[in-house]
């Protein structure tokens, strides 16, 4: 496979609130990638350092890392050790990895630690709630009794002296909750170790771990509005320490006319809907990691004491009503420089009998990346708006990786590239509930490239994804953008696929 990585933001969002300073100091850089598909999610990498071949070496190791671990942890392969261990006899010791040792440890002690709100075998009451969303049926209260004594189980026995693990039931087990985060760490140790980079930083599907001579600029995505381009809740800078987001907003279960979190509450096998999203900020990735899931389990009252136990822990927790709850220590982990948006009051830009457009409305559009075997690197996309007169009225989003390859998006840089300035600032970490692999929202709130209003009519959004020694395609999709609801689809391309454009009251 080969790689690349980038002096720039590998994903900049037009228009966005910027962030502090990319690295400078003793010509330090910053380098970014991403990938699709990564532990059944989307990856990020940013590295500082003097030297891009030693950026790239770093990469190298720490996705040799992620690999290796999740050969280890994985429940969704086959040949992993997890895997091979569920499939060993019962009451049978059995000796393990260190690895896997320590993560099966980890859940014993966070079990206890929690009273039962963070289980491995928490699967077996997801399995139930998927089940039921196929039949479309809730379980009854006998499935639920049932669900919760098998996870109330003794589900292993670890002999450390010996580094065993024997199974003492068929109960499922899955390495969730704050594997990911474990993983995450010791990419980044494996980073720091094989290469002379200064600072590293690996996200994950929204968790992410920093360690270096770094502050990393980290936004956290709102629950209620967390598409791509939407203001975060926070804006923080963090150094050497771990954040982790956790919550029911981007994926579930759809029985009737209700929707139900991923999250499950062991203790009731019933899904969890008090906290829609918690963040915590941490020394230790693990601990990050437990925190974020528990705290979407756990009452208030109960997270709160638990924090307590986590030195230097904060946390950010949105409940189902808006409610917002800091720890005492959060404000301290805000970006000093970055001043919060605030509403402004816009006119719109009109010429003869043109109305003006209503800002109850918004147009999303949301798309997926297409899985390519042999290339996980997400490709160059442009997203922008022209009107009936094919001018740009609109920038959206622009991806990319080096700067020289930005003409290859030879659409948009024939209209933009005369303008087209790299702008370093933007190059944010983002934390959120993890996403599903290559799936993004990007919204548009009828503003022009100014941010003026722009009128009512007919207007086309435009799409182009190029890949390096690939090919260079272009979604045109034109919609009549009144004051009414409406909704086009798209098959895509080679590169991305599912698009929808839907345009709505918010």
């Amino acid at each position: 496979m080969k790689l690349f990585a980038s002096l720039l933001t590998a994903f900049v969002l037009i228009g966005t609130q910027p962030t502090t300073e990319a690295p400078k100091k003793n010509n330090q850089r910053l380098y970014v990638s991403n990938y699709e598909n990564v532990l059944g999610t989307s990856l990020e990498f940013k590295f500082t350092s003097v030297s891009e071949a030693e950026a790239e070496k770093a990469e190298v190791a720490a996705l040799a890392e992620i690999n290796r671990l999740s050969s280890i942890f994985s429940a969704y392969d086959e040949k992993s050790e997890f895997s091979q261990w569920m499939k060993q006899d019962l009451n049978k010791p059995v000796k393990v990895s260190k690895e896997l040792f320590d993560m099966l440890n980890l859940f014993e002690q966070w079990k206890t630690r929690t009273n039962g709100a963070l289980d491995a075998s928490s699967a077996v009451a997801v399995s139930l709630w998927k089940d039921a969303a196929k039949k479309q049926v809730i379980p009854s209260k006998e499935e639920m009794n049932a669900a919760v004594a098998a996870m109330k189980s003794a589900h292993y026995k670890l002999d450390e002296a010996n580094l065993t693990a024997t199974r003492l039931n068929n109960t499922p087990l899955v390495m969730n909750t704050f594997a990911k985060s474990y993983i995450i760490n010791l990419a980044c140790d494996a980073a720091l170790k094989s290469s002379k980079i200064n600072a590293v930083v690996v996200n994950i599907g929204g968790d992410l771990v920093i360690k270096g001579d770094v502050a990393d600029a980290v936004n956290v995505t709102n629950p209620l509005a967390n598409a791509e381009n939407d203001a975060p809740l926070a804006h923080l800078l963090v150094s050497n320490k771990a954040v982790a987001t956790s919550g029911n907003y981007r994926r579930g279960e759809q029985i009737g006319k209700h929707w139900y979190s991923h999250i499950v509450d062991p203790r009731t096998a019933k899904p969890v809907d008090g906290v829609i999203s918690a963040t915590i900020v941490a020394p230790n990735a693990t601990d990050a990691g437990a925190l974020a899931t528990a705290f979407n389990v756990l009452s208030l009252e109960e997270s709160k004491a638990l924090a307590a136990t986590v030195k230097d822990a904060e946390y950010l927790i949105i409940t189902k009503d808006g409610k917002r709850i800091e720890s005492k220590g959060w404000n301290a982990l805000v970006d000093p420089k970055v001043k919060e948006a605030k509403e402004e009051i816009v006119k719109p830009v009109l010429t003869n009998a043109q109305k003006p457009w209503d800002a109850k409305f918004e147009l999303a559009i949301t798309f997926e990346m297409n899985v390519i075997p042999g290339n996980n690197h997400r490709p160059f996309a442009a997203i922008w708006v022209e009107n009936e007169n094919k001018e740009s009225v609109r920038n959206l989003a622009l991806w990319y990786n080096k700067t020289k390859w930005v003409p290859d998006l030879k659409n948009w840089y024939r209209i933009n590239g005369d303008s087209f300035k790299a702008d370093k600032a933007n190059y944010a970490s983002v934390t959120g509930a993890t996403r599903s692999p290559g799936k993004y929202t990007i919204k548009w709130d009828g503003k022009d490239d100014k941010g003026n209003y722009v009128a009512q009519g007919k207007y086309t959004i435009m799409i182009e994804t190029s890949k390096e020694h690939g090919t260079d395609e272009i979604i045109r999709q034109p919609m009549e953008l009144k004051k009414s609801a409406r909704k086009a689809t798209s098959a895509g391309n080679v590169e991305i696929s599912n698009v929808t454009f839907d345009f709505y009251k918010k």
